[in-house]
């Protein structure tokens, strides 16, 4: 039993829709939160320099003393996981493979979409993690390389939002998916949107469910779940959120989204 925190980082306010998961099903677990807002977004930049701001996101949660992290970014899992999970000695979730396992077990017509930002669909993650399970299975993925700044600014339901996911979604939508993969944390935040052009009859996969539940596994088999309680059988856990650039729209978005106040500290880990 560990009453230590687990580390949860994204290149912004997207990883909160992993926090939101991790907080209905481990409500006992504290998390510290770091998203590296000043130099969102990551899909732009080179995968390795996204390696080098996560790997530095990593060391100062080690700081914090966390005992597991989550790479709740799609990017950063593509850019880091293989390297990170090698370098650091703790345990390191990403999103991709839950969002992959979640998006095989949906689709009923093996048709899947996968949307991303354009350093997660130009690395080819999720098309060849989904292949290499099942060789059977149709592909498409398209970068939505804008959806990221739309949620980030708070966007996503003006008119030329619309028209802009509409356009970006088109040629997902022509080719009869029945399950789209959300492969970035930014999307969940902007899934109704996406919903509204894709239809109902396309499932959207959203990795932060799948994600939480490989949480509480690794928790479970390192013998590190927090089942701390007080003397009403009540644990209140602690939720610390850390940014590298401005702090109100993040604790403005991070408190609506997750139903609670977001009071955001600067940290900038010395990165410019």
């Amino acid at each position: 039993m560990s009453t230590r925190p687990i580390g949860v980082l994204d290149s912004g306010v997207g990883g909160l829709t992993v926090v939101k998961e991790l907080m209905r099903q481990l409500p006992r677990e504290n998390i510290v939160y770091y998203g590296d807002t000043a130099h969102c977004p990551y899909g732009i930049r080179d995968l390795s320099q996204v390696r080098d701001f996560t790997f530095r996101i990593i060391e100062f949660l080690l700081k914090q003393d966390v005992k597991m992290i989550v790479l709740a970014c799609n990017t950063a899992t593509a850019a880091s996981m293989a390297e990170a999970s090698k370098h650091f000695d703790i345990p390191i979730l990403g999103v991709i493979q839950p969002g992959v396992r979640a998006a095989i077990s949906a689709t009923r017509n093996n048709r899947v979409g996968i949307i991303g930002t354009e350093g997660t669909i130009n690395s080819s993650v999720y098309q060849n993690t989904i292949l290499k399970i099942n060789p059977n299975m149709f592909v498409v993925s398209q970068a939505c390389q804008p959806f990221v700044s739309l949620v980030e600014q708070n966007l996503v339901y003006s008119k030329d939002a619309r028209r802009l996911i509409a356009e970006y979604l088109e040629p997902v939508k022509t080719q009869h998916v029945d399950t789209l993969v959300l492969g970035c944390t930014h999307y969940p935040l902007m899934a109704n949107a996406i919903s509204m052009v894709m239809g109902p009859e396309v499932e959207l996969i959203s990795s932060a469910e799948e994600t939480a539940r490989e949480t509480i596994a690794i928790l479970y088999q390192n013998e590190i779940l927090n089942w701390s309680e007080d003397a009403n059988n009540q644990y209140k856990p602690t939720y610390k959120f850390y940014v590298s650039g401005h702090t109100r729209p993040f604790s403005e978005i991070g408190s609506r989204w997750l139903n609670m106040n977001v009071n955001a500290e600067i940290e900038t880990l010395g990165v410019r």
